[in-house]
Formats: C-alpha cells, structure tokens, sequence
C-alpha cells in the first residue's frame, strides 16, 4: 500500500523532471566550493529541492485540477481521475514545504526570512496563466533559485556568479515552457488561459523561446569568463549550446509531433551537461 501510495504521487508531481532543476542546484553548490561542497550540504541541497518542487508541483495539480480535467491531454491526470483527493495532494504539498523549510534551516538559518517569498513564487506560478501570457518567465523565476540555493548554501551569500547561473536556468526554462505550451494552444485559446503561443501565435512563441535560449547560452559564457573554469566547462557550453540548437530544429510551426522528445530527453540531457562538465572541469 505505501509503495503504491508513494508510486502515485512520484506519478502526480512527475519526480522524473527533477532532472531539469537539480543538476543546477548541485551545480551552484560545486562552484561556491570549487568542488565537492560535502556530504550534508549535499544532502540537505537535494531534501531541499525535492521538497520544493513536489510542494511545486503538488500545489499546480491541485489548483488546475478543474483545468486539467476540460483538456484532453491533461483530463487522465490524477486529481481527474479521482485516484487520488483534493486533500491528500494539500498535505503532500505542505509536507514538500516542510521539508524544504528544514533545510533551509540546516544549511543557512538565517536565510529562512526568505522562505514565505519562495513559497509566494512556487505556489502563484498555477494563478499567472489565467491573467498573463508571460506565465512562462515567472516559472523561469521560481525554477531560478535553484542554483542560487545551491551557491548560497556554501558560501551563504550571493554572488554575480550565482546570479548569471540563476539567470542562466530561468531564461532557458522560460524557453522551452514556451515550446511546450504550443502543444495546448488551441485549449487555451477556447478556454481563455493565457501563454505566449495561445496569445501571439506560433512563430512568435518560437522566437521567444529561441531568444531566451541564447541568454541562457550567454550567461554561461559570462560564467566562464568570471570564475576561474577551463576548458572542460568551456566544452559543457559548446555541447549545451549545440542540444539547444538541436531542440529549435525538432519543432516547427508545422511539426510539433516531436515535443515530447524536445522537451523531455533534449533538456534533461542538457542540464546534466553542464553539471558534469563543471564538475569536471573543477575536478581536473
């Protein structure tokens, strides 16, 4: 029963997505050690994340719930379905919270001041699309802090280091929450929800996206020319960059059959990149 409990809401907050934020907060956390940051900040660096996006996630499932269940491509999520309650998903969510609360304090107590904004962010992200079509860039934000957590987790402080990296993570999840939006763009036009394909068309959407990418591909390279990395971190960007590209080329403004692919394998195998080159590169 607890395994199956447990498989259900992995199900619920898509665990396996992890992939995209984690590596940069481990990321953010090797470069403000220069290398391994230890054990127990490593611990309470990954308690901390996870905590934060199943809280994340719980919280958007719950609010669109109503949404979901009107959208063909969403209406056999779990709260749809009735496989799990309303009530369950709150006290996981709370719990995800928690846990991201106890490290905050394990790692830097004096940083908890910030923890109720963290929890504003994570959770008004689920209200932006009912009124904003720039949804988008505020997920970008809340999936930012990341590796600021990562950074300030060692060195207690920010740095413009740590800011660039943010920058780096918003801008390209920003970007490729656009690509993935398309796939919903006659939904939410009917339905009236908000995003910048379902309110400035396709090619629009493309453009934006495109855009952000290259910010986020600048600001790794203003990472490499600010902190002390060589030429393996330099070969992380190159690869990044190249998979970025690569993601642009799957979509077209008359194929989104291959969005999945874009979004689920491209951009997991790009934020595991530059955490492995950088730890690589600060290893060498």
């Amino acid at each position: 029963m607890v395994l199956k409990q447990t498989k259900t809401f992995a199900e619920l907050v898509k665990f396996e997505h992890s992939i995209f934020a984690l590596p940069f907060a481990y990321t953010g956390s090797f470069l403000a050690a220069g290398g391994f940051p230890g054990f127990w900040k490593f611990a309470w660096i990954t308690i901390a994340m996870v905590g934060a996006r199943s809280a994340a996630m719980g919280f958007n499932r719950l609010i669109d719930r109503v949404i979901d269940a009107k959208n063909p491509r969403t209406a056999d999520r779990h709260l749809p379905r009735g496989l799990i309650s309303p009530r369950q998903v709150l006290i996981f969510s709370l719990a995800g919270f928690g846990a991201l609360g106890m490290a905050i304090w394990q790692l830097s107590p004096r940083h908890m001041i910030y923890l109720p904004l963290l929890v504003f962010i994570l959770i008004c992200y689920s209200y932006t699309k009912r009124f904003t079509p720039y949804c988008h860039l505020v997920l970008g934000l809340a999936i930012a802090f990341a590796p600021l957590g990562g950074w300030i987790a060692v060195r207690q402080q920010s740095s413009l280091a740590a800011l660039l990296l943010s920058a780096t993570v918003g801008s390209w999840v920003a970007g490729f929450d656009i690509i993935y939006a398309i796939q919903d763009i006659d939904f939410d036009r009917s339905y009236g929800v908000h995003s910048i394909p379902a309110d400035y068309g396709i090619n629009a959407a493309l453009w934006w996206s495109r855009g952000l990418h290259s910010l986020s591909v600048l600001f790794l390279v203003m990472i490499y020319k600010l902190l002390p990395l060589g030429f393996l971190y330099l070969v992380g960007i190159i690869m990044a960059a190249g998979l970025l590209c690569y993601e642009h080329l799957l979509i077209s403004p008359r194929d989104f059959s291959r969005i999945n692919v874009a979004f689920f394998n491209v951009n997991g195998l790009i934020s595991m990149i530059v955490f492995v080159f950088t730890l690589l590169d600060l290893l060498s």
